[in-house]
């Protein structure tokens, strides 16, 4: 008789649905050998995504690069937002790069600052 053992998605993930500033804000955290996918929406869909490294140089202090794949380009707070995660990242020893996704009914300072907090508090890394 062959018994097998059941196959484990090979991805950590973590899911959490929050309220932030009176909007339902649902969260997922995955976590590749490569990369972490962080996906927060407001709207029930990706939205803008993002991508976002620590670049190494050995003569200076490392940079943070954040950029837009695609979605809205004239957004500075989302940008802020991707980079307080990818420098929270790096700060914890992973070299992992971040594809973050906020599709968010309110772009303001202060609902980004509630997300960054908490992907944060829910981190995987």
């Amino acid at each position: 008789m062959d018994v097998t053992q059941p196959i484990r998605f090979p991805v950590t993930q973590k899911a959490v649905s929050l309220d932030i500033k009176g909007n339902k804000t649902e969260i997922v955290i995955s976590k590749y050998d490569d990369r972490f996918l962080v996906i927060v929406t407001q709207i029930g869909c990706m939205g803008t995504i993002l991508h976002a490294r620590k670049e190494e140089s050995v003569s200076t202090d490392p940079t943070y690069n954040v950029s837009v794949v695609f979605g809205k380009r004239d957004e500075p707070w989302l940008l802020a937002c991707g980079r307080q995660l990818i420098e929270h990242i790096s700060c914890s020893d992973s070299s992992r790069h971040l594809v973050l996704s906020l599709g968010l009914k309110d772009h303001s300072p202060g609902t980004l600052k509630d997300i960054a907090l908490a992907v944060i508090n829910n981190r995987l890394w």
